[in-house]
């Protein structure tokens, strides 16, 4: 899609409830059980948003559980998507539309709506047995757990069974098909062009497949139903006109995704082929499937037997030449920490993708949180820095996998880039950039063997020469074992050691001159507050701050995408105000962090649930400590 330039207003605290032609914004959230296709009925539903021009956020929500028991509360996957006619960055705090398929989908989600909000539900689903084992005592829809929401009741499972007859599916076929007939309902009420979800179930099964032919006979009805039945006289098709983004061609992108190509980005402004080696983890593992379909730009990738072996397969890639990459979660980056530890001593270039998600332990592997900040900056034995930046949205994990790259095969280290759960599953529509965005930075591999030794290094970066095994003349020995600051050979000198490990530190350390420096994102450069953020936390500090200014505030909003080593200005940045608020979706790591660093007495909003911090959540909090 080519859509021009309009500068936009972003979400607000509080959405409308996108149900009159004058509504700029709306939430809407999709759920039901795990088997219900709601992840897909949310996906195609926010590409069909996409192609109508609207700006959008997105937010899965699924459960952790492969297959809960059905019915139950545990089993309960949801898809929020907040979308309009002005720039959203948020996938919103409060559904204004709750359209759930089952009572354990109410039970679950019930209290997410705000007020007066618009409850849809599949009343074929709302059996006695049903409603006890989503642990409700009674009926919620008659015993006024409903009263404060306006509830429509259809008997969606009924709807479908009825259109999917003549196709000859089982009865299991046809009550599969509910979720395209509630996608067919609510593009009715968006005024939705479905002719997307139409293409994709005919490639999905073909244009003679009784199961298919069910799928679009019941997308079909559920738009129909919205138009000939009583639901006309409950609310009428909203209408959202487009925004006029930057002039150019746009995508929906997920975090992972856009973290993928870019990956494949910079490895082509490197000059490298790329070797993926990972181990399937949530919610990392989309990266090892999107960079298994991207053969043809000399990607190889490899899934190893377990974190350990991806990791150090990874080193070796390096070794031979070519780009290393691994990506795990939480869980197995502390299980590649020694072999993280083995590239900054041999120092080769390594890309480390940490996709975050709820911990300790397995934690809450489907939910988001920023979990990993002490482990990437400080968790390894032995004194041993590496580069950490983060991603804040989905789009922005192009931009930062490039400058990962760049950092690593500059200066010849591990980079750990930081996403998580959010991020990745989230999409956004996405402006598809051009390679020629941005400088080459080619990688030289040195060949001429006259004076080589293995630790002579760069004068400016302090990075070693890259040499590929077998080059004649240029034999070479690395390893864990603590080398000669020159020679490579084995080395147990005290004060050999102490010279090794402080030209680690000060090549990390030098980074920090040639990365930009803090920028404010939102408001001036002194002030009364500053509101820090990093990573996934951006879209809802960056609106937060947008709305307490346009209340005539004295509110900024930094965000940090250079943890390590963190912007050479950041501090007397942070000092030139009164009160500096960390916000961030852990129990305080980057407010320590900064503590720290800096000695200055900033104040946390910590947030520890495996949700999304909500922008209503940040104005609270910037309110309080302005008051204080």
């Amino acid at each position: 899609m080519n859509l021009q330039a309009k500068p936009g207003r972003g979400d607000t605290a509080s959405a409308t409830p996108g149900l009159k032609a004058d509504t700029e914004t709306v939430v809407v959230r999709f759920a039901g059980d795990s088997g219900d296709g709601v992840q897909l009925l949310g996906g195609q539903f926010a590409q069909e948003t996409a192609l109508a021009g609207n700006s959008l956020a997105t937010f899965p929500d699924f459960p952790a559980e492969i297959r809960a028991p059905t019915g139950t509360t545990y089993g309960v996957s949801a898809f929020q998507i907040n979308f309009g006619s002005r720039v959203v960055k948020t996938a919103g705090d409060q559904p204004d539309v709750l359209v759930a398929l089952n009572p354990a989908a109410l039970k679950v989600n019930l209290s997410l709506v705000r007020k007066g909000g618009l409850v849809i539900l599949d009343s074929g689903a709302f059996k006695e047995k049903d409603i006890k084992r989503a642990g409700f005592n009674q009926d919620p829809r008659t015993d006024g757990t409903l009263k404060e929401y306006r509830v429509i009741e259809i008997d969606i499972s009924a709807q479908a069974l009825e259109v999917a007859k003549p196709f000859g599916v089982s009865q299991k076929e046809a009550l599969r098909t509910k979720n395209l007939w509630t996608l067919g309902l609510v593009s009715w009420m968006y005024d939705r062009e479905m002719a997307s979800t139409q293409s994709y179930v005919a490639r999905k099964f073909g244009e003679d497949d009784p199961v298919g032919k069910a799928n679009a006979a019941a997308l079909k009805a559920g738009h129909a139903y919205g138009e000939t039945h009583e639901i006309s006289g409950d609310i009428s098709p909203a209408h959202f006109p487009s925004v006029k983004f930057e002039p150019g061609t746009y995508r929906l992108v997920s975090g992972a995704e856009a973290l993928s190509w870019g990956l494949v980005a910079g490895a082509q402004l490197a000059g490298l082929e790329l070797l993926l080696s990972s181990y399937p983890i949530t919610p990392s593992s989309p990266i090892l499937h999107n960079l298994a379909k991207l053969k043809q730009f000399g990607v190889s990738t490899f899934q190893a037997e377990d974190e350990i072996a991806a990791c150090c397969a990874a080193i070796g890639a390096s070794f031979g030449g070519k780009l290393g990459i691994t990506a795990s979660s939480g869980p197995g980056i502390a299980l590649k920490t020694e072999a993280i530890g083995l590239a900054i001593s041999t120092e080769l270039p390594l890309v480390i993708v940490d996709t975050q998600r709820a911990g300790p332990s397995t934690g809450l592997p489907t939910k988001t949180e920023q979990s990993d900040l002490f482990i990437a900056v400080w968790g390894r034995n032995g004194d041993a820095p590496v580069p950490v930046i983060a991603s804040r949205a989905p789009g922005d994990c192009y931009e930062v996998a490039i400058e990962a790259v760049r950092l690593a095969t500059k200066y010849m280290t591990p980079v750990i880039l930081l996403s998580d759960g959010y991020i990745a599953n989230a999409a956004e529509p996405w402006k598809i950039p051009s390679i020629k965005d941005h400088a080459p930075f080619p990688v030289t591999f040195r060949t001429d063997a006259e004076g080589y030794q293995v630790y002579n290094r760069d004068p400016k970066t302090l990075a070693r020469a890259w040499v590929k095994p077998g080059t004649p003349g240029m034999m070479h020995r690395i390893g864990g074992i603590e080398k000669d600051s020159v020679t490579g050979n084995i080395s147990y000198e005290a004060a050999n050691h102490q010279k090794m490990t402080d030209t680690r530190f000060a090549k990390i350390d030098g980074i920090a001159n040639d990365i930009p420096e803090q920028t404010v994102e939102v408001g001036d450069t002194k002030g009364k507050l500053a509101v820090v953020g990093w990573g996934s936390t951006f879209g809802p500090i960056n609106r937060a701050v947008h709305n307490m200014r346009a209340k005539g505030l004295d509110v900024s909003h930094i965000h940090i995408r250079h943890i390590w080593p963190l912007p050479r200005n950041l501090e007397a940045l942070l000092k030139s105000y009164d009160k500096v608020l960390v916000a961030e979706m852990n129990n305080g790591q980057m407010l320590t962090l900064l503590r720290s660093q800096y000695v200055i007495d900033a104040k946390g909003l910590l947030k520890v649930s495996g949700q999304p911090l909500k922008i209503a959540e940040v104005e609270n909090a910037i309110r309080a400590q302005l008051d204080a």
